[in-house]
């Protein structure tokens, strides 16, 4: 069955001074993290497709392209709202918004390709 557009997911997190920029070495603020906010918006690219495929199959990272265009301090609660936007073969492509009670924190899109997990992990062993 294929997987069609418009399915939705989220992710939510509570910043805490683990998703910092200082600690995770992207800048020396005390501010939600870039590298943590992309993670957050792949989780709820993840949450959207969940139930889509077989055991043996799953989403790998491809492309992110995001626009992080406020600061978030710790404490503050954001939410990651994925829409599949379009699939194109095995390419699924995502509309992804990172948000907070003050508003937009980032936005962009996300892409991921459908793999099989057996074949994926057999070319990673190949490569080492």
């Amino acid at each position: 069955m294929p997987i069609e557009p418009g399915r939705h997911g989220r992710a939510t997190l509570v910043v805490g001074t683990e998703d910092t920029a200082l600690t995770l070495g992207s800048g020396d603020l005390e501010v939600l993290a870039t590298p943590r906010v992309v993670l957050l918006a792949e989780q709820a690219c993840i949450d959207a497709v969940r139930d889509a495929f077989a055991p043996d199959t799953t989403t790998v990272g491809h492309r992110i392209e995001l626009n992080h265009v406020a600061p978030v301090p710790v404490g503050t609660t954001v939410r990651a709202d994925a829409v599949l936007a379009g699939v194109d073969g095995r390419r699924l492509i995502f509309r992804v918004t990172v948000s907070d009670d003050r508003g937009l924190v980032a936005a962009g899109r996300v892409t991921r390709v459908v793999v099989e997990r057996a074949r994926f992990l057999e070319k990673v062993a190949g490569t080492t």
